[in-house]
């Protein structure tokens, strides 16, 4: 957890008490409600202006192999990449930090970029063990990918998102949302 998560959650908190305030205020002073929920939008506009502009102006996360990319205690890890004749096959570990509960990381996807920044999804395979399944406490889970990719085509490295559910990281400071590019692995 980061500070700038810390500095969300207090927000929230304070933003749920000023607008239960304004609430209340509506039964008795109209006017004083008003203001409550006018410096309440000025104040959340605000905000909103410094996670855009961090969004924009903060570059995009590089990781190596074997550094573990986590959401939370779900981690994703990169731990090898090896090229087969027209493909590339990566391997992966999931990994729970969890103490107690089973979990799960739905929307994970992947795919590799090249010096051009053309996309390379990987082959669909039954085979492979998706990212979204179920691990429980202390769990790790080995996975792969290929993907295919022209001869002679080295690619700059792998691109890791997570995109599913409600986007909570477009009102964290330093997520990867509005402008800011997804973490790449670099191989």
């Amino acid at each position: 957890m980061t500070i700038f998560d810390l500095l969300f959650l207090t927000l929230t908190s304070v933003s749920v008490v000023t607008l239960l305030a304004a609430l209340l205020a509506l039964g008795g002073d109209r006017k004083r409600a008003g203001r409550i929920l006018r410096t309440w939008g000025i104040c959340f506009a605000a905000y909103m202006g410094v996670v855009a502009v961090s969004s924009a102006l903060l570059p995009r996360r590089v990781a190596q192999v074997g550094e573990a990319l986590c959401n939370d205690d779900w981690c994703l890890t990169v731990e090898r990449a090896e090229r087969e004749a027209e493909a590339y096959r990566v391997g992966f570990s999931i990994e729970s930090r969890a103490l107690r509960v089973t979990q799960r990381e739905y929307g994970v996807s992947v795919y590799l970029t090249d010096a051009e920044g053309r996309r390379y999804d990987p082959r669909p395979s039954p085979a492979d063990v998706p990212f979204e399944i179920s691990i429980g406490p202390g769990q790790e889970i080995e996975t792969t990918r290929t993907f295919d990719v022209p001869a002679g085509m080295r690619p700059v490295g792998l691109v890791v998102r997570h995109g599913s559910g409600f986007p909570i990281g477009w009102f964290i400071i330093g997520y990867e949302t509005w402008f800011r590019k997804p973490t790449i692995v670099r191989l």
